[in-house]
């Protein structure tokens, strides 16, 4: 058995490499023959050389795989087609709709909050004494991945019956101050909230990155102008640094919408998505790979794909517009 597999490995390592061989043979003499071609030609078959790499990997990386989820959104799991059943099935059990509700509020909380609390910390923290250092304790969750995110808040979230030592800060504060610990993480619908919080701390430090930069970049002479026409500190932040910074806001409350629809390493790490805590990335992981769903785990999936759409569109008009301006 072990030289079995070992000889079946080898040969398809064999065939890797005789595979990736004929194709830089096939680039170097299409490359060569453009060589010899017209120069209008040669520049055309040139250009497509160059890029037919890049886009094999696409087609193979994200255009197939985008297909072929389409597809099976509208099959159930033995692959027969069952047309609209499985979007069906997403709009009316209840637990489905729980998770969209989950994953909605996580979309109002989390860009709202942490583009405040960062815009907060940019301003506040501008021209501070220690600013680098303070700005570089805010941005650092931001290093930290969502998983490792998810176990340090664990243990922040962490239970222990009344009686016993309790090793979860949280807890151990609310014992401090005479009450009982709770179950933070079990609790519905408070859980989900606990959760968000999470992806708040991680995101605070994006936004207060690109917002204090922004501010930065503020025409200082706009800002005495309303000095001198005797606007206080808040006018002058309402009526001159907001407008300025408007297109920033929006490429950060975006930006940071889309990584909260697609959210799952932290759902993942401190629940598994159960007490009523699932997202749709979570769920679409669990009904296809834990239930061996794929046709409904494709149409969430497929649902997720058009509410993340719509965002990335607006940005980049935004964006486009930007450049215009410049």
């Amino acid at each position: 058995m072990r030289g079995d597999f070992w000889g079946s490995t080898a040969e398809k390592l064999g065939l890797l490499g005789i595979g990736l061989v004929v194709f830089i043979a096939v680039i170097g003499l299409v490359l060569f023959l453009a060589d010899k071609a017209p120069k209008r030609g040669r520049d055309v078959v040139q250009l497509l050389a160059f890029l037919a790499p890049a886009l094999i990997l696409l087609i193979v990386g994200l255009v197939y795989p985008a297909i072929r989820t389409t597809y099976l959104a509208f099959t159930d799991r033995r692959g027969e087609w069952v047309g609209l059943d499985n979007f069906v099935w997403m709009f009316t059990q209840p637990n489905t709709l729980i998770v969209l509700g989950n994953t909605f509020l996580w979309v109002a909380l989390v860009p709202a909050f942490s583009t405040l609390v960062g815009l907060a910390y940019a301003v506040f923290i501008d021209k501070s004494k220690g600013e680098k250092a303070l700005k570089a304790l805010v941005f650092m969750p931001m290093a930290i991945s969502f998983v490792g995110a998810g176990i340090i808040w664990r243990f922040v979230y962490e239970y222990r019956a009344e009686g016993f030592e309790q090793i979860g800060i949280l807890n151990q504060l609310v014992v401090w101050l005479g009450g009982t610990p709770q179950q933070w993480l079990i609790n519905s619908p408070w859980n989900t909230v606990f959760l968000i919080i999470v992806m708040i701390w991680i995101q605070t430090g994006f936004a207060m990155v690109l917002l204090s930069a922004s501010i930065k970049a503020v025409p200082v002479e706009r800002i005495e102008a309303a000095k001198l026409d005797g606007a206080n500190a808040w006018q002058q932040f309402r009526n001159v640094t907001i407008p300025e910074i408007r297109p920033t806001i929006v490429v950060v409350v975006t930006t940071i919408t889309i990584a909260t629809l697609k959210v799952f390493d932290i759902v993942r790490a401190m629940t598994g998505g159960n007490f009523n805590t699932s997202v749709i990335a979570n769920e679409m992981y669990t009904q296809a790979f834990n239930r061996g769903e794929f046709g409904q785990g494709s149409a969430l999936a497929v649902v997720l794909f058009i509410m993340v759409l719509p965002i990335v569109i607006y940005n980049v008009r935004v964006m486009r517009k930007q450049r215009e301006v410049r």
